[in-house]
């Protein structure tokens, strides 16, 4: 039963199908007795009714009852209602949801106030997918109209409640006299309920449609129902049934227009635009009504998603057909067009202008100089296009303008110089033979770690700002500085969480029954709220022989925070060993040094995971390392042994990767690479039987086999690079899985490590490579521009094999795993930078691999006009095997015209370095 104040009442089944009515009441019931003295059966006949969850029964028991009644019955709902939400009951979920149904019509008939039924009625741990509108107006009764539309118009504000409930809120709508005034909730809820085969009807049947109808088209997020509309012709179809209203007059149809354009002018994702998008199309607005908004169709045919764009487009053709397009639009309209990557959005714009032409040939000098935006398009047939489409109206131009148009020609491909010489003359800017440089980022610098924070006010700062920071490098810092002001006051760090986080969930032990919660567990070790067998668990938790790398990168972190947590505020962990001096991640050798010497002088034993983490962060590559072993082995401690042992490892950890041939069909989210990555981290004694169980695994202890895993975009890959600063192969190796599903799956956000690991120490070998290949073809654009910038400071740093990386990609396009495309789309954003003879030198080695394939491979013609490009501005002249077969042979597709395009670049290119020569 209860205790008196009604916290472990709980509700139970006897046989399964019944149910004890037996629940505590709290105090105000004496802890025992089910009703209220003074209040008869009808309190206990409603309470028994709502245990039993039966929601129709409700009104009616509620009628009887007076106001002292049901103020009686609603302290004994809530106490109930508490019970249910904590889950104290041994019944199905379905008895658990029939008691919400029926606590949700009890409570609205037993609150007086408008407020308190409004937030009783709005609370989600009370509705449920049956929640039934008309019982809760019958149990609200015949309350004061002006108190119905009140109700109404506080829960149309709460979208959760508006959506599902407008039953109800139509009932109380109905019931005052009063309109709820549109939400966004309101109207969604709207939509829903009266879709279905008579929606026509009750379009007209309601008078508030016009209004309704305008919030819909004019809500940021278009109503869910509207982007998953029935199919035209269905008499469910929203955007027919909007279209027969406006024909009859029902709506307005400069309104509706107006918002249906205003909406597809505003952007945003293409499912927000379908519904406006259809909705123009059907209302076939007259030449009038198009020409009143040609600003409009402008900056959509500009800047708007591509099937609004091209309406648009469509849109200001057919005004310039019929002369009804100004010059200056049409130039402000392709110059925005031709800026954009849709080659058929801008091949129909050069076409468009070129019909202009034909009609105006005076309009040449206001068009051209806006036809030159295609001179810098990556496609070099469009740039072709643009140029023939300049020459043939050049003659009309003023000389002014003419000087600009030649100006802006050395956005050409050099594929073109000789017809844009040809062209424009001397007035071309730019010698045709300037001699190429390659252009790549500068070396990054390794960036400093400022020193913790020294006082508890600029700690709570902290905190508060970066308690779950995104940089790796910044929580550690901030760990660190919450480790060393606990030691010196413990009592005033407790005092200033206390006060920062009054009210944290993390204050419940239970919050840690699985990972350690970042910051979270430390804070709550520190205030003393955590079991210590729970603590036990994690500082002693390793993983198991088939554990994935995930879970092993995020193992450290937990086992260093359960320490920490366990260690806070004693004297046993003054500081801690494992806070980065580099912004990689990465600890000088001296420093490590000294942090271990201050431990021995302080007579404090280093804690076991805060030292293994920091001798895998130690640069054993430093030039100051040699020094620092010897001064750590003169420590004279088991600590500063161990440390200049592992300053000597030339390889203190290692992994090597292979690749099993393809098995079973690939999962559609993660795809084939996943189950045929076979990491195998090598044996390392030292690591598996010194080190705590958390790192174990690099030592050795986990299976070489595939692993396929849920891990890969719930994890920390921020965090994880900072695990293993100085042995980045190793890492590298570890993050290949995470990467595969981001190569053929669909998972996102891999590739943030890999600025990190790029920046870092340690050997470049083929692991490294793998990433960045990986990288490259992942599905999001993102992942790919990561990829990039690591490639690019590699190279920066010397440390990039271009040719290692190609053969790496050979293979993967060859079997399918890299979309040409996608590579393509990276390697096009690596060129753009400058970098044209290192992104030539990666595909200079791939391509031999995939040219001579008897079935050409779909989308290589992509990545063969990157190449071409790279080609023509670096000037390289080694032909790749199996080029000259594929350029020789018959067609006009793609793949064949790129591929004469870099071999006539090639030829050229050894044309030149034999003149140098000679």
């Amino acid at each position: 039963m209860t205790d008196g104040t009604g916290t472990d009442a709980g509700i139970t089944t006897g046989d399964g199908t019944g149910v004890d009515t037996a629940v505590g009441t709290g105090a105000g019931a004496g802890g025992g007795a089910v009703g209220v003295a003074g209040e008869g059966s009808g309190v206990e006949r409603l309470l028994a009714a709502v245990r039993a969850g039966r929601a129709a029964d409700v009104p009616a028991l509620l009628e009887p009852l007076d106001d002292a009644a049901r103020k009686a019955a609603l302290a004994q709902l809530k106490e109930l209602r508490a019970e249910v939400g904590a889950g104290r009951w041994a019944a199905p979920p379905s008895l658990a949801n029939r008691i919400r149904d029926a606590l949700y019509v009890a409570g609205a008939g037993c609150l007086p106030g408008v407020a308190a039924a409004a937030s009783w009625l709005g609370a989600r741990d009370l509705m449920t997918r049956t929640t039934d509108g008309p019982l809760v107006l019958a149990a609200l009764g015949d309350r004061d109209p002006e108190w119905a539309a009140d109700l109404a118009g506080r829960l149309a504000e709460r979208r959760a409640v508006a959506e599902t409930g407008y039953p109800l809120l139509h009932g109380l709508m109905s019931r005052s006299g009063h309109a709820v005034p549109p939400t966004d909730g309101y109207v969604t809820g709207w939509i829903r309920h009266i879709t279905d085969d008579r929606l026509v009807e009750r379009l007209r049947e309601d008078s508030r449609t016009p209004a309704l109808v305008a919030h819909a088209l004019a809500m940021a997020a278009t109503p869910e129902p509207f982007t998953r509309t029935a199919r035209p012709g269905s008499p469910r179809h929203w955007p027919t049934a909007l279209r027969t209203l406006v024909t009859e007059g029902t709506l307005d149809r400069a309104q509706i227009l107006d918002l249906c354009v205003t909406r597809l002018q505003r952007g945003g994702p293409a499912r927000n635009l379908r519904f406006p998008l259809e909705m123009t199309r059907l209302l076939e607005p007259g030449a009038d009504e198009l020409r009143q908004r040609i600003p409009d169709w402008v900056e959509m045919a500009s800047d708007a998603p591509s099937p609004v764009a091209g309406y648009a487009q469509d849109v200001l053709a057919e005004l310039a057909a019929a002369g009804a397009l100004p010059v200056a639009a049409l130039a402000e309209m392709t110059a925005g067009v031709l800026f954009r990557t849709e080659k058929k959005l801008v091949r129909a714009q050069l076409a468009l202008v070129g019909r202009v032409l034909a009609r105006e040939p005076g309009a040449a000098g206001a068009l051209l100089p806006a036809v030159t935006e295609a001179f810098g398009n990556d496609d070099t047939s469009v740039q072709e296009r643009a140029l023939k489409l300049v020459g043939r109206h050049l003659r009309a131009v003023e000389p002014e303008v003419r000087r600009e148009l030649a100006e802006t020609a050395g956005l050409l491909s050099p594929t073109h110089r000789q017809a844009a010489e040809a062209l424009f003359g001397d007035a071309l800017k730019g010698p045709a033979g300037a001699a190429y440089e390659e252009i790549l980022p500068p070396v990054p610098e390794r960036q400093p770690v400022g020193p913790p924070v020294t006082t508890v006010e600029a700690l709570m700062e902290q905190l508060v700002v970066e308690r779950l920071p995104e940089d790796p490098v910044a929580f550690e810092r901030a760990l660190d500085g919450l480790v060393r002001l606990a030691h010196r006051d413990r009592t005033g760090v407790v005092e200033a969480v206390r006060e920062t986080f009054p009210r944290t969930e993390w204050q419940e032990a239970a919050s840690f029954t699985d990972g350690a919660q970042g910051l979270e567990v430390v804070l709550a070790g520190l205030l003393g709220l955590l079991d210590q067998a729970r603590v036990d668990l994690g500082r002693t938790r390793g993983r198991g022989a088939d554990s994935c790398f995930h879970e092993a990168l995020s193992g450290v972190l937990d086992v260093r925070l359960w320490e920490a947590a366990d260690l806070i505020g004693t004297g046993a962990l003054p500081f801690l060993l494992a806070t980065p001096t580099w912004h990689t991640g990465g600890i000088d050798p001296p420093v490590l040094v000294e942090r271990l010497r201050a431990c021995r002088d302080a007579g404090v034993e280093p804690a076991p995971a805060d030292l293994a983490q920091a001798l895998l962060r130690v640069l054993r590559r430093d030039p100051s390392a040699g020094r620092a072993a010897e001064e750590a082995a003169a420590l004279g401690t088991p600590a500063g042994r161990g440390l200049a042992a592992w300053l000597r490892e030339e390889d203190a950890v290692a992994a090597s990767v292979e690749f099993l041939a393809r098995g079973r069909e690939p999962s559609p989210v993660t795809g084939w690479l996943i189950d045929r990555i076979v990491v195998d981290v090598d044996d390392r004694a030292t690591v598996r039987e010194e080190f705590p169980p958390a790192f174990g695994w690099l030592g050795g202890a986990l299976e070489a086999v595939p692993r396929r895993c849920h891990h890969g975009e719930d994890g920390s890959p921020a965090q994880w690079a900072t695990v293993l600063p100085a042995d980045r192969d190793v890492l590298a190796a570890c993050l290949l899985p995470s990467l595969a599903g981001c190569v053929d799956g669909s998972a996102r956000g891999a590739t943030e490590p890999l600025t990190t690991l790029a920046e870092a120490e340690g050997p470049v070998g083929r692991a490294v490579h793998l990433v960045l290949a990986f990288g490259l073809g992942c599905v999001d654009a993102d992942d790919r521009l990561r990829a990039v910038d690591a490639m690019l400071v590699l190279a920066s740093r010397g440390e990039l094999n271009a040719r290692r990386l190609g053969a790496e990609l050979a293979w993967l396009v060859a079997e399918g795993s890299v979309k040409p495309n996608r590579l393509a789309d990276a390697a096009r954003t690596a060129a753009d930078t400058g970098a044209y003879g290192t992104v030539w030198t990666v595909l200079a080695a791939m391509l031999p691999g995939l040219l001579p394939a008897t079935t050409p491979v779909r989308g290589l013609g992509e990545v063969l006009a990157v190449a071409a490009d790279c080609v023509e501005r670096c000037g390289a002249h080694d032909e790749p095997a199996g080029l000259d077969a594929l350029a020789s042979g018959r067609g006009s597709t793609q793949l064949v015209v790129q591929a004469r395009r870099l071999r006539n670049a090639l030829r050229q290119g050894t044309d030149q370095s034999l003149a140098e020569t000679a």
